[in-house]
């Protein structure tokens, strides 16, 4: 199928830590599936990870480090566009005109601006509070069809639809009508330490969460370590049993069994030997993800040149937007 034929798809991530198996799970192995089918622009929202404050040089790293591991999951620099987002200024100019059509309302009712404002009351800046319309700027930038969406982020996506129709209605028809793109239900991963909360990369306890860059034994210590619970018998009851549960997701998605096949598998057998196999089996999972990592991150001028590469497509596509947006606005452009 053809590029021009295809519906375009708009991710992200932002780099504010190195990626997990939950990143994997309920992302990159979606988007790697996508490639074939969709026009996909997949992006570093660097710009994103400065409304909170930032260590300049560890942002430059995470940032080149989540494009070496988007590319060692499987993101195909010659099917989609890699960027990085800062590299395409069209992302700020737009987002400034975009800010022009939006209400303070419309902004200071947004769920994770209050969660963020919380989170960091030290530091509510202006910038956390107009997120959501460079995210809209992001999407509309492209053109973009479809946008992957998780809970947190629809909200979001209202508002981007509310601008484009907003804009549409006063200008003509500009930008395209974003809608919400439900991909396959990835695994929920949880924390290691505390399965009852979501596996972050952010989380102080490094052993609560499995990074896609670490080392085999590195994977297998963390297992091993893994909260359980006094029973020992391997069931699937996330309310009763949530450590558990937990690790058979891990071993469902390390080797493909289902929940009664593992059930069967570990029947009558105790949690050490049932961790030792969840644990080898998760190590080899991403071991070839880990090295192909390594390999990109050390290799500077290759990865530097499918970014640019990336930029140069994405700066192109987005200015073609851009200028339309700028015309129909009343900026004199030459």
């Amino acid at each position: 199928m053809d590029a021009d034929t295809k519906k375009v798809i708009l991710s992200g991530i932002t780099p504010s830590g190195i990626l997990t198996i939950g990143h994997l799970t309920g992302a990159l192995i979606n988007w790697v599936r996508l490639q074939s089918e969709y026009d996909c622009y997949f992006m570093i929202a660097d710009l994103h990870a400065i409304t909170v404050r930032q260590n300049p040089a560890e942002l430059r790293q995470r940032t080149l480090d989540t494009a070496a591991m988007f590319l060692a999951c499987g993101i195909s620099p010659e099917t989609s566009t890699l960027f990085i987002q800062s590299h395409v200024p069209a992302h700020s100019q737009l987002a400034w005109v975009l800010n022009t059509f939006t209400g303070m309302g419309e902004c200071s009712k947004m769920t994770q601006f209050k969660d963020k404002s919380k989170k960091h009351s030290e530091n509510v800046n202006v910038g956390l509070f107009a997120y959501p319309i460079l995210m809209a700027a992001d999407i509309l930038l492209y053109q973009a069809d479809l946008v992957p969406v998780g809970e947190d982020q629809k909200q979001h996506l209202e508002l981007t639809r509310n601008l484009a129709q907003r804009f549409n209605h006063y200008y003509s028809d500009t930008f395209k009508m974003p809608e919400p793109f439900i991909p396959e239900v990835g695994a929920r991963i949880m924390s290691l330490q505390n399965p009852t909360a979501k596996m972050s990369k952010s989380d102080e306890n490094k052993n609560s969460t499995i990074f896609l860059n670490d080392k085999p034994e590195e994977i297998r210590n963390k297992i091993k370590r893994a909260v359980t619970d006094s029973d020992t018998v391997v069931r699937y009851d996330e309310e009763n049993k949530p450590g558990v549960s937990n690790l058979m997701q891990l071993y469902s998605i390390a080797t493909g069994k289902s929940f009664a096949e593992i059930e069967k598998q570990f029947e009558g057998v105790g949690y050490g030997e049932f961790k030792a196999e969840v644990a080898d089996k998760v190590a080899e999972y991403i071991r070839p993800i880990s090295e192909r990592f390594a390999e990109i991150s050390s290799n500077k001028k290759y990865l530097q040149e499918i970014l640019s590469f990336g930029s140069d497509k994405a700066n192109k596509v987005a200015m073609k937007t851009l200028r339309k947006v700028y015309k129909k606005v009343g900026l004199v452009s030459f």
